[in-house]
Formats: C-alpha cells, structure tokens, sequence
C-alpha cells in the first residue's frame, strides 16, 4: 500500500484559522497551494491524493494525523498549533469528497450490457414488479399463505398488499402522521407468520391526546383478515410506544426498521433515530437514538441492559444511534444496522448488548453547512474504545464495522438468501437514499471482509428485501416502486 508520507504534502505557510470557516475554506487557505484544488497534487512535488487505494478507510486516522503532526522529511507543516482536531477532521471529510467525486468521474457507475450487470460473484438483471399505485413506498415484507405476497407500506400511511399482480389497500391500518420524514414506516412478519398470523408496523404516531404535541414511533402488530377481494388490518395489540411527554414536535430522523432474532424468534429489534435531538442519543431515559428489544408481544425481555437502571427505558438494547433506517440479522445471528451521519460518516454497526454507539460524542461527518463538526475517534474526545468483542469498559464508545465517506444515505438493508444468488448467501444488501445505491457487505466476526457497489443511479432506496424465490426486492421513491435483482440465467 502507498504511503500518505509520500503523497500528502501541505503548504508550509501556517494560516491562523476562524472557527466559522468551513472545511472548503480551510482547503482553499491551507492546502490548494501544494495539492491543488481537486486533490490531484503537483505543487512542491506532491502526488496526486486521488487513487482508490488511497480512499481506503484504514487510511482515515493516518490522514488526520499527518494533517495534525506534519511529515518533516517531506517537508509538511504540523498543522497541531493552528488547527483544531475538529477542522483538521473536517480537511480529511473535504480530501473522501474530492477522491469520491475523482474516482466516479474516472470509473463511473455499475452499467448493463443488454440488460445485464456483472458484479464480482454474479450477473444480474433489474427487473420492475410494481410501477403503478405507490406514493413514497417506505417498506415490503412477503408473507407466506395462500393468500400471501408482498406488503407494502406507504409513508402517507396508506398500507397495501400485492399478489398476483393487483395492489390491494388494506383497510384498519392504525392512524400515522406523515410529517418531514415520517409517517407509515416499517413492515415485517413474525417469523413464525404461518402459524401465527402476526404482522408488525412501525409508524410516526400521533400524541394520543394533543396533536400538536409532536409524534414518536410507536410499533403495533395485528392480523390480516381476507374477505373476498378486502383486505383488513385486525386484532391490532400494542407493542411499543413512548411515554405522552417524549413525543417530540420535529419530523427529523425517526428510524425505524424492524428485525426479528433468528435464534430466538420471540425477540424483535427496532431502532428508533434521535429526530434532530442528538444529545437525546445519549440519554437512557428517552426512546430516540436507540436500537430497542421487546418481546414479540411487547413484554420486556428480563436480561435487558438497562432493566434496572433508574428511569431509563427497560427497552433499550443499545444508544448513541443518530438515525438507524437498516436492521438486519447475519445468517449466523450478529445484528447490524446502517445509520445516517450527517455530511459523510453513514456507518454500519455491529449492535451489542448495551453499547454505545458514539452519537454526538464522535462522528466521522462534518456538518451540512460544510462547518467542522467532531473527530470520528474515542481518543480523540476523551473516551475509551470498545472491542467488538468481549465486555467493554464503561462509557466506552463502539466503532463501526464501516463508515460511508461520502454518505450514501444509508437506509434499508437486507440479507441474500435463498438459491438464487448462491455466491452471495449470508451478504447484507444496503441502500442509499442521496446515494441511490446498493452495496453489498460481506462481513465476519464483525470484520468487513469485501464491499461492492452493484447498483447506482436507480432512485432513492429505501429497502431491500430477499424474497421467498430468492430474488432481492428494492423498494424505491423518486421514482416509486419495487424492482428486483434477479438471476441473468
């Protein structure tokens, strides 16, 4: 691997900075001299900062502290005494945008040939199954049965059932308000639907005595009722929601995605993000910034972190989540999610008992603004690091398995199984919402071992689900519909 000695060269001339600056203004006054506008180097004989090896995220921390304590042999300033860790932070956010833009401009996006992609392990096509009828399609989930196929939920809060290629909305679905980027949210099955019959929803509710009191996600189950060609939504029984005075007046960063434990087909996780309150992330006794355990009938589950912990929600299973939009179990029962930083630092995460996930404390975006925001490590904010295994000190931070820089976005994500896509069993399918993109992550022990991006370009995703043929079904908006990959043979 090239080292960033060799290649990362900063103007010699120290700039005092204003706070207000941002990280394009600071490149502009401390950088652009010896590395040029776009990255791509030439002045005082640097190298260009653009190649993909470069881009790597194990170089991340060996970016910041190059910036941060110079490379005397090659003639590079420390930039320690005149910049804060936060805006040196911010330089190597600006550095992933510039290589980002450089790489897409030179490599472009996954194309078909004749309707046909070629990814490492497979080749695909993308073929549409619902077109007509969806109006900001959040969520799918198939359900077995004679009267089974997909259902699919609507953020206006409009819930529908597809099958034999008709949709079919569903009557008694539970009043949700659709308010900035919530509404009807998540859908998912019990595991044992077959026999059981449950069907869970997760939605922006309403405050149940004042409207104007804001909304929290509250999550329900019922049964679905065929009468002829009516669908219903009956027997309805409560799961989760929040306490009156918790539900909050923003429509910012509501989560939730649902997931059911596959060794334990009794537990359900759900994440719930911290709706633009982000110091709420690390309070436990509010429900937002969490991944949340229940039992499948909203009982609490007694080996629960934070049970017995003063006025804390005995649901919570982990915090310092900023905005979960991906739940989703590995075939070998790890959970992880994908969550939103603000600008870059979209991160998936191993979820463990009780962790803390970092947000606000770390993170590895900057600010919308384009204003340095913090530095992504423990360390850097006076706090330890926990491993991804074994127990973990107290107040300890857990890092991602992987962070997005740029972010793509990160919402909806779902693992391949089935014989469909053979090479691909046990990989998790993420989505991006700004990045309109599917990455396939290949993990172990926690470890990300290989990522590809198979799909770019296709609209905004907001799920991704492995049908019962195998297939991988994507639920999109701008354009609304559901395509899916499917086998190119």
């Amino acid at each position: 691997m090239k080292t960033i000695s060799a290649v990362f060269v900063l103007a010699a001339g120290l700039v005092m900075p204003a706070m207000g600056q941002s990280a394009e203004q600071l490149w502009a006054r401390n950088c652009i001299q010896c590395h040029a506008e776009d990255g791509r180097g030439g002045g005082a004989g640097t190298k260009t900062l653009l190649t993909r090896e470069l881009m790597d995220q194990s170089l991340d921390r060996a970016f910041f502290d190059k910036i941060k304590n110079g490379v005397p042999d090659m003639g590079m300033v420390a930039f320690k005494e005149t910049l804060k860790d936060e805006q040196i932070w911010a330089l190597v956010v600006h550095i992933r945008e510039l290589q980002a833009a450089a790489d897409r401009k030179a490599n472009g996006s996954p194309k078909a040939v004749n309707g046909v992609y070629t990814s490492k392990h497979h080749t695909f096509k993308l073929e549409t199954v619902i077109d007509k009828g969806l109006r900001t399609p959040w969520s799918a989930q198939w359900i077995p049965g004679d009267n089974g196929g997909l259902v699919v939920t609507n953020r206006g809060g409009s819930v529908m059932l597809w099958r034999n290629g008709t949709l079919t909305t569903i009557d008694g679905i539970p009043e949700s308000l659709e308010v900035g980027q919530g509404g009807m949210m998540d859908v998912a099955a019990h595991p044992d639907y077959a026999k059981n019959g449950w069907l869970y929803l997760a939605f922006a509710d309403p405050h149940p005595t004042q409207r104007n009191r804001g909304t929290m996600t509250r999550v329900v189950r019922g049964k679905l009722k065929f009468e002829g060609d009516k669908v219903s939504f009956t027997e309805m029984q409560n799961i989760f929601s929040a306490k009156p005075e918790h539900y909050l007046a923003t429509g910012l960063h509501f989560g939730v995605k649902l997931a059911f434990d596959p060794k334990d087909s009794s537990m359900l996780y759900f994440g719930i993000g911290e709706r633009g309150r982000m110091e709420m992330a690390q309070d436990l006794t509010r429900p937002n910034g969490k991944i949340h355990r229940v039992k499948d009938d909203g009982s609490i589950p007694a080996d629960n972190p934070f049970i017995n912990v003063k006025d804390a929600y005995p649901t919570i299973w982990s915090y310092g989540h900023r905005n979960p939009q991906g739940l989703a179990f590995t075939s070998d029962g790890d959970l992880y999610d994908t969550e939103h930083g603000p600008r870059g630092g979209d991160e998936l995460n191993l979820v463990l008992k009780g962790r803390n996930y970092g947000w606000p404390v770390v993170s590895f975006g900057i600010n919308y603004s384009d204003a340095p925001f913090r530095t992504p490590w423990p360390d850097t904010a006076g706090r330890k690091e926990a491993p991804h295994t074994g127990a973990a000190p107290d107040d300890a931070i857990t890092m991602p398995v992987y962070r997005w820089l740029p972010s793509i976005g990160a919402c909806g994500m779902g693992l391949a199984t089935g014989e469909a896509f053979p090479k691909w069993s046990g990989d998790l399918f993420a989505g991006g919402l700004s990045g309109s993109n599917i990455d396939r992550l290949r993990v172990r022990d926690g470890v990300l071992v290989e990522r590809e991006e198979i799909l770019h370009g296709i609209g905004r995703v907001r799920d991704v689900r492995t049908g019962p043929d195998g297939r991988i079904y994507i639920v999109l908006n701008d354009p609304d519909r559901v395509v899916a990959i499917t086998p190119a043979n």
